[in-house]
């Protein structure tokens, strides 16, 4: 079964990512966050045809404490998030948590 990626967080977030053909994403206008985005979070963790949830690093603000632990460990569907608190460093190790290898790993020989 193949799995699809799903895009949580506002409109103006996730229209990017459906014109790139995403599918599955659940909108969240930005004065609803703190009210709405737990559930629309725990939603995309939830669905099984689901196997990548990203998120705008912002966004984890307005989760609640449950739901943020959820996400930030959750290997399956592993969420990226991504914006303006990600560096490099910050994909570097999502990558590594979601696949278990470091593939930006230097090697020593080299």
């Amino acid at each position: 079964m193949s799995q699809e990626i799903a895009v949580v967080g506002s409109p103006e977030f996730t229209t990017g990512f459906r014109l790139a053909g995403v599918s599955r994403f659940e909108n969240v206008p930005d004065d609803e966050k703190d009210e709405q985005l737990d559930d629309a979070a725990t939603a995309a963790l939830e669905d099984e045809g689901v196997g990548i949830v990203v998120m705008h690093d912002d966004d984890l603000e307005h989760l609640s404490r449950n739901v943020r632990q959820e996400v930030e460990t959750s290997v399956e569907p592993v969420v990226v998030t991504i914006g303006s608190g990600t560096g490099g460093g910050g994909l570097r190790e999502q990558i590594k948590r979601a696949i278990g290898i470091d593939l930006m790993e230097e090697d020593e020989d080299s």
